[in-house]
């Protein structure tokens, strides 16, 4: 079994959606997953399971969670391969000038319509803020950091009509971590 990586969106922010992790990791324990290792309490698991429909898993989970907890969670699933692509090609990464603290990846469930993509332009370019779209994944660079950006999660869902979660650099380089220990990057 694989390991898989799960991104829970907007829990444990501001009181709100609570859900502590040791549930959480048997709740995921109680869907049949193996090996589950939650980070931090923003809602990140990871897990193994013979199951290998990302789009499956993604709704049985929020099933599960809207039944237990009688609210709606978005989980967004990523393979280890999927981590290890978005990290190896930041584009970020290469400007000497760049705190790899002010870093994000914004995890989109699926990829843009390509005429949606222009929406964000206009807005981009009042902002301080940079970002790059690859695929279902948005990175960003907040120089000012992430709670002033405009480019917030919540922009980029309405822009682009798709639900999305955002992680800090190092969460993405520690889910990756915690997924595949002997292949870090």
């Amino acid at each position: 079994m694989p390991p898989l990586i799960s991104l829970l969106r907007g829990i444990n922010v501001s009181g709100h959606n609570m859900i502590k992790m040791a549930e959480l990791k048997a709740l995921y324990e109680s869907l049949g997953f193996k090996n589950v290792t939650t980070y931090i309490q923003s809602g990140n698991v990871v897990f193994e399971t013979d199951q290998d429909r990302p789009d499956k898993l993604e709704a049985s989970i929020e099933r599960a969670i809207e039944k237990k907890y009688g609210f709606p969670v978005t989980v967004i699933v990523r393979e280890p391969a999927e981590l290890r692509r978005i990290i190896s090609g930041n584009p970020f990464l290469a400007s000497k000038n760049v705190d790899e603290i002010r870093l994000y990846v914004t995890f989109l469930r699926s990829k843009p319509p390509a005429a949606l993509l222009k929406s964000i332009q206009t807005v981009a370019a009042k902002s301080p803020d940079e970002y790059a779209i690859n695929g279902r994944e948005i990175y960003l660079h907040c120089p000012n950091g992430y709670g002033k950006t405009m480019l917030s999660n919540t922009f980029f869902e309405k822009q682009l009509k798709i639900v999305a979660t955002t992680r800090n650099w190092k969460t993405v380089n520690t889910l990756y971590a915690i997924a595949v220990p002997e292949k870090t990057m």
